[in-house]
Formats: C-alpha cells, sequence, structure tokens
C-alpha cells in the first residue's frame, strides 16, 4: 500500500507538473510555440502603449488637419498713392502681412494753378508711418513721372533701389544732386532676373518703351502672382533690337496670373503704337538732299529717337552739338553705358557750330514741350546765346505735346515761323511715334495674361474707363476689373477681391527748397494776388488816445496805378477814416479786430466800386 501510494503521489506530482507546464507553454494550431504569459502580458502592455500612441498621432493629425482646413491667408493690398486719374507721380504699394515692396515714385509737373510750384510729390504719410514693413523700391523704368520723387521720398524714409541698368545710372545722377548716394543702396538687375524678398519676389521681364531698359515686373506673393506693365509698347523692331518678352508673359498666363496692372495711357487709341523704326526712316528723308541746319527737339530721356539722330547725321555727314543740360547728361550717360552706338567722332562742343557750314550740322536740344526756360524756346525768343535762329534752319519738333501744354507748344512754332525757320512737327510728319500702347497692343497683354483680377493703371480715369472696356470685350467679368483712385485699398486673395479702406494721399508741392510748405491757402493766395492784386493799409495810431495821427498811406500792388486813379485813393482814405471812427464810438482797442473790420469794410467798397477783390493787408502802427 505504502508503495502504491508513493507512486499515486508521484503520478499527481508530475501530473501537476504537466499542468503547469502545459500552462507555461502551449502549443499553437500553426505548430509555433507562443511565450510564457509574462512575456505575453509584456506584449499585450506594448500592443496597448502603441495602440494609446496610435491614438494620440491620430488625435494630433486631426487637430492638425483641421486648423489646415481653417487656415486662411492673409490678403496681398494694393495701394496706388499716385498715377491713377492723373498723369504723372506714379507710385504703388505692394503689401502682405510685414512686407511692403514699392513700385516707382516719379513726380508731376504742376498745373497752370500752381503757380511758383516746380514739382509735384505723392503724400507718402502712409509710408513713413510703415516704413519699417517696406523691403525695397523696385523701378520699371528712367521717366520723371516713375522715379523724379526717389530724392524727396529717401530724405524721409531710407530704402533700397532695385532698377535695371541705365534706370539706376538715372537715379544715381539724382542722389548726386541732393547728396544722398552715400546712404543709400542701389541694385543693378538685368532683364531675366529675379530678386527675393522674404515672402514676395520681384521677376524684371523686358520690355518696349521710349527709353530703353523698360521692364515689366512679375510679383510673386503667397497668394498669386501680380503682373505689372509699366509703361509699354508692343515694338517688333526696336532700335536695340531688344523685342519685348511675350513668351515670358505667355508662360505666367498659362500657370495663372491673379492680377494684371496695366498701362492705360493710350487706352482711347484703335489699332498699333508704331515702331520706333519709322521714324529713322523719316528723318532718312528730311536729311537727304537738305542744305539747311537742322535742329531737333526731343524728349531729353528717348535714347532711342537720339540714336536714330545720330544714325541720320553719320549718313549724310553731319556734326551733333547738344543744347540743354538734361540732354547733355542723358547723352553723356547713354554713350557711357553703351546704349547710343557710332557716336565716337560725331558730337561736338556747341561753343564750335561756327566752324562748320549748315549743312554740316545738327543741334539735339531739349524744349519740345514749350517750356518755359527750355533751349529751344530760348532759340524762338531770340535770346538764346550760343544758337540763333534762321530763315536757313529747319527744326524737327519730334514729340506731341503733353496734355495741357499745346498752346506753349504752338506759341514756340509761331514764333519760330515768324523768324522763317522751317517747322515740323507731328501733325505734319511722323516725326514722333508714341512709347505707349494702343488697343490691340493692350488686347495681346491681356489675352496672353489671362488675369482673374484686372486694374488699368497710368492715365485719366476716362483712359482707365477705355482700358476697362476693353478688358470686358476680352472675357473678364467686371465684378473683377476694379477702377481704382489714389489711396484706396484692394485687397486680393486666389478667390476674391475687394476695395476696403483708403490710407492718406495727395499732392505735396515742391517750390525751391520747401518740400510741404506751400499748401491750398497759399496757392489760393498766389492766385488771388495774380488775378486781382494787393492793396496795402498803413496807419499810425496814437497809442495813449487810438486817434490816428497822420494820413493813411495806401499802396496798390497788381491792383491800379495809383496816379492814374487818385479819386480811388482817396475815397478808400475816406473809408479807413470811418472805419477808425466807428471802432472808437464803439469802444474797439484790439488791433486784430480793428484790422478785421478794416478789410471787410474796404473790400465791399472796393468790389462795389471796381468789380475787383485785391487782397488786402491792414498794417498798424503804434506812435
Amino acid at each position: 500500500m505504502t508503495n502504491e501510494l508513493k507512486q499515486n503521489e508521484e503520478k499527481q506530482k508530475e501530473n501537476t507538473e504537466r499542468k503547469e507546464k502545459k500552462a507555461r507553454y502551449s502549443v499553437r494550431k500553426n505548430g509555433k510555440v507562443n511565450k510564457n504569459k509574462r512575456e505575453e502580458e509584456k506584449v499585450a502592455q506594448q500592443e496597448k502603449e502603441n495602440i494609446t500612441s496610435k491614438k494620440k498621432t491620430n488625435t494630433k493629425l486631426k487637430r492638425k488637419e483641421k486648423l489646415d482646413f481653417n487656415f486662411k491667408k492673409s490678403n496681398l493690398k494694393i495701394i496706388p498713392l499716385g498715377g491713377l486719374q492723373e498723369i504723372g507721380k506714379n507710385i504703388t504699394v505692394f503689401e502682405y502681412e510685414d512686407e511692403i515692396i514699392l513700385v516707382d515714385c516719379g513726380l508731376e509737373f504742376p498745373g497752370d494753378d500752381m503757380l511758383g510750384v516746380d514739382l509735384v510729390i505723392p503724400d507718402v504719410t502712409y509710408l513713413v508711418k510703415n516704413k519699417e514693413k517696406i523691403k525695397g523700391l523696385v523701378i520699371t523704368h528712367g521717366h520723371e513721372d516713375h522715379i523724379g520723387a526717389i530724392p524727396y521720398i529717401l530724405k524721409q524714409i531710407n530704402i533700397p533701389i532695385y532698377a535695371t541698368q541705365l534706370t539706376i545710372s538715372l537715379i544715381k545722377n539724382k542722389l548726386e544732386e541732393h547728396k544722398l548716394t552715400q546712404t543709400t543702396k542701389l541694385y543693378t538687375v538685368k532683364q531675366g532676373q529675379t530678386i527675393k524678398f522674404k515672402q514676395m519676389q520681384v521677376e524684371f521681364i523686358n520690355s518696349n518703351h521710349s527709353i530703353p531698359d523698360a521692364v515689366m515686373l512679375a510679383i510673386t506673393t503667397p497668394v498669386g502672382t501680380i503682373l505689372h506693365t509699366g509703361d509699354f509698347k508692343i515694338d517688333y523692331t526696336p532700335i536695340d533690337d531688344k523685342v519685348i518678352d511675350l513668351n515670358r508673359i505667355a508662360e505666367l498666363g498659362n500657370k495663372g496670373i491673379l492680377a494684371l496692372l496695366s498701362d492705360s495711357t493710350n487706352s482711347e487709341r484703335k489699332g498699333f503704337t508704331m515702331s520706333e523704326s519709322s521714324v529713322g526712316e523719316v528723318f532718312d528723308r528730311l536729311f537727304l538732299n537738305n542744305s539747311k541746319r537742322i535742329v531737333v527737339a526731343t524728349f531729353a530721356s528717348n535714347v532711342h529717337r537720339v540714336q536714330q539722330i545720330v544714325n541720320s547725321s553719320i549718313k549724310y555727314g553731319r556734326k551733333i552739338a547738344v543744347c540743354g543740360r538734361s540732354m547733355m547728361n542723358m547723352i553723356d550717360a547713354a554713350i557711357e553705358l553703351g546704349y547710343i552706338k557710332g557716336a565716337e567722332d560725331v558730337f561736338i562742343d556747341i561753343d564750335n557750330i561756327k566752324n562748320y557750314s549748315d549743312d554740316q550740322l545738327v543741334i539735339i536740344t531739349t524744349g519740345s514741350q514749350g517750356e518755359a526756360m527750355s533751349a529751344l524756346t530760348r532759340m524762338a525768343n531770340g535770346d538764346h546765346k550760343k544758337v540763333t535762329i534762321t530763315s536757313n534752319d529747319m527744326v524737327i519738333i519730334s514729340a506731341t505735346p503733353i496734355p495741357g501744354n499745346e498752346k506753349y507748344v504752338s506759341k514756340v512754332i509761331d514764333e519760330l515761323m515768324k523768324i522763317g525757320a522751317e517747322v515740323i512737327y507731328s501733325s505734319l510728319e511722323d516725326v514722333h511715334v508714341s512709347g505707349h500702347a494702343c488697343q490691340e497692343e493692350q488686347k495681346l497683354i491681356i489675352t496672353l495674361a489671362k488675369p482673374k483680377f484686372f486694374i488699368p493703371v497710368h492715365g485719366e480715369y476716362r483712359q482707365l474707363i477705355a482700358h476697362a472696356e476693353t478688358a470686358k470685350k476680352l472675357g473678364i467679368e467686371p465684378k473683377n476689373i476694379f477702377i481704382m483712385s489714389n489711396g484706396r485699398t484692394l485687397e486680393l486673395n486666389e478667390n476674391e477681391a475687394t476695395l476696403t479702406t483708403s490710407v492718406p494721399n495727395g499732392k505735396v508741392l515742391v517750390d525751391g527748397l520747401g518740400v510741404g510748405d506751400v499748401g491750398n491757402i497759399v496757392l489760393r493766395d498766389r492766385q488771388h494776388l495774380s488775378q486781382d492784386g494787393l492793396i496795402v493799409i498803413v496807419v499810425a495810431m496814437d497809442s495813449n488816445t487810438g486817434e490816428i495821427i497822420s494820413e493813411p498811406d495806401v499802396v496798390s500792388r497788381g491792383f491800379v496805378y495809383v496816379r492814374e486813379s487818385e479819386n480811388l485813393m482817396d475815397d478808400i482814405k475816406k473809408v479807413i477814416y470811418e472805419e477808425i471812427r466807428k471802432c472808437e464810438e464803439n469802444h474797439i482797442t484790439d488791433w486784430s479786430t480793428i484790422k478785421s473790420n478794416l478789410k471787410d469794410t474796404l473790400r465791399d467798397y472796393i468790389f462795389e466800386k471796381t468789380k475787383r477783390n485785391p487782397m488786402i493787408l491792414p498794417i498798424i502802427t503804434e506812435v
């Protein structure tokens, strides 16, 4: 029994060990052995952690996707500070978040009502306020209405300038005059090159205009590409053989252009603008078998026109003398940079023209707009120190009058003809072609660019409207066309564009060394003085009694000639006595009040007697 019990115990023990072993090691159906429970628990824990980690990751991803879904890019702001509904002072702000790029910075020439004013520049109050955002000033070309205000703006905001070679040279000359070369960074950019800023970049695209090195600008922003044409025309036979890069415009159009800002100057003119090379053919014809001295007046900046004059002069054996400081500076710069070719021996000093016969000479001069102090105007008036116009001169005015200058140009033509000179101008011969695109060229740019939004720029209101009508005919939706005004902000993104707030803008007048110190009140006074003149009233009064102790003195300037109007002067003195007596009776002793009463009474009296309204300036001296 004892053995049996012993055997049973051993058998139970073996069964227990077998069960424990079976519990530790079980066989899978596929024949592979699982790990022990501890390892299984470890694996299970690891899997649990992995699942938790995946959940967290998924949660993060979902959150990120949610954020991405709700994320909205900032709008691009386009703010013209000048150049819209006017000719001149072109400057446009492109602003994205904390970054501003400026395009052009030009001036405007004063109108007839801006007496004594030299220049008009844009109001840059908004830029001064946001100067820390400004990354650069990008220039399309070197005309005054695009670069003329730069020295004045740089005195308020020091910013780097990016432009092509000739444009940089012209800007440098201006900075030297204002002693700003040491403090201003200038960067020369080639056509086809791209400059990169933090969030925006600008590509320079070769264009055609009436000055070399003109470019269009492709401004890439986070919301899309903006194409700014600058001033342009499409010239298939340009003088420098640099044809506008239509291929690049088409490439950008195929990729997608969000907005197009396009030159509207000639938007009312149908057809195409003639090639600059056509003027050279007319010059050749006028130079052929001509025994007269030839005087050509044109814009100093029209280097291609000067090149054609050089070509015809060389062809027909003539020397060239230059009149006008701006013309001399421009030609010197163009020759130095290689924009005028074949000029090594053709130019002579103006002082040496007496050494050549008339049929051996050409004189290039400024004054194509009839400016009062220009070289051509002084020649026409007979007071030029070095050139005297005679009946053996042919004067070619190779330009068209800027709107507002027609009467000045006509006067110069009349004076030249009175002398006996032969005068050739655009109404008689094709001696000038525009540097701006007409309707068919504008259509081509719009068609190639295929913009979502269209903004006509650079023109009077009627020109902007005409350009907008052209865009409508090409299929751009009216709601996507914006006729803007200076200071108004256009905010846009990939989907929409909206006109929003306005920023400070306007005209800042430059008079001599004064910038902005001549305002509307000063202009009004100048106009008043120019129209009706001035009367100065000087009254000496007793400091104790307030009585007039001597006869008032009346001084007239630009109103009437005193010696021929003695009766009127006597009557004015009587009015003065009477008004001061009334002040005494009413116990008025304040000098400012007495002066005000004198002005009011005299103004009414003088207008009743003369129907004129001169400025009245009372002066009271205490004795």
